[in-house]
Formats: C-alpha cells, structure tokens, sequence
C-alpha cells in the first residue's frame, strides 16, 4: 500500500531535479524521492549503528607496475577473508588493473579495510559504497547446508 504525500519545490530546485533525475534514468519524480530517502536512510543508519551488518564495493584503479602492490593487495584481502567476499580483477590497459571487490561484515570493518586499501601507494581512484544489509547478521557460514544420507 503506497501512501501520497506533496512537496512544494522552489522552481530553480524543481528544475535542478528533473536534471538529475534524467542524469540517473528515473522515470518520475516519485520514483527519484524514493530512492533519495531510501539512501538517506540507509546513510543515516549507517551512521546511527557504525558496526550494523553492511554490504560494500569497493572499486579501484591501481598501476599494476607500482612495486609489489599486486602481491599486498592478495595479502590484505588473504587478512581479511571475513569480510572480503570476491573480488573482479580487470585489465584496463598495459599499466593499470581495476579491482571491483565485494564484502560484507560489520560496517566499521568494511569501511576500515576500504580506506586501507585506497590508502595505498599506488591506487587511484579508489570509492568505497556501503549499504545496510537487509539480511541478518550470520556469524561462520553466509549459506545454508542440505546433506542428503544415504542409508546403506
């Protein structure tokens, strides 16, 4: 069930609206708001609860040259096995490699093992995203098991 509600905008704010919402493909201003609060709220809870359970991309671009930053990038994310859940590693050129990596755990620890990363001698354009997870929290295992016995 959707409940209605107005907003009165100032015409230069209105305006400035329908840009961005052309630049990011939404299809109505009620389409737009929604997603405005939902990261609003998602950055505030993140804020309220820093170790909430949080998913992340962390994406950058490093020099593949850069001495030894391929080998301590393996062992930083070897270090960090918990919250690193799989990494896409792509050629962009001869020199250069963007690194897409995926992790999940308590938001404080995401966000510290991204600053760590792009904080290394060697990355450049490093962005760490993190959203609340919408999953609970399952400490070990992210997955469940199904064994079949068999009954000789």
């Amino acid at each position: 069930m959707s409940e209605r509600f107005t907003v009165s905008l100032e015409a230069e704010l209105a305006r400035e609206f329908d840009e961005y919402m052309e630049r990011n493909g939404a299809r109505n201003r009620s389409e737009a708001v929604r997603d405005l609060i939902r990261a609003a709220l998602a950055a505030e809870q993140l804020d309220k609860a820093p170790d909430v359970e949080c998913l992340g991309v962390l994406t950058y671009v490093y020099n593949h040259h850069e001495r030894e930053l391929a080998k301590r990038l393996t062992e930083a994310h070897h270090a960090h096995h918990d919250l690193t859940v799989t990494t896409l590693h792509m050629h962009l050129d001869h020199d250069h490699c963007l690194e897409a990596v995926l992790l999940k755990g308590p938001g404080t620890q995401v966000e510290a093992f991204g600053d760590s990363v792009m904080a290394r001698a060697g990355i450049r354009h490093g962005q760490l995203h993190r959203i609340p997870s919408p999953a609970p929290a399952r400490r070990g295992h992210s997955h469940g098991h199904h064994r079949e016995h068999s009954h000789d």
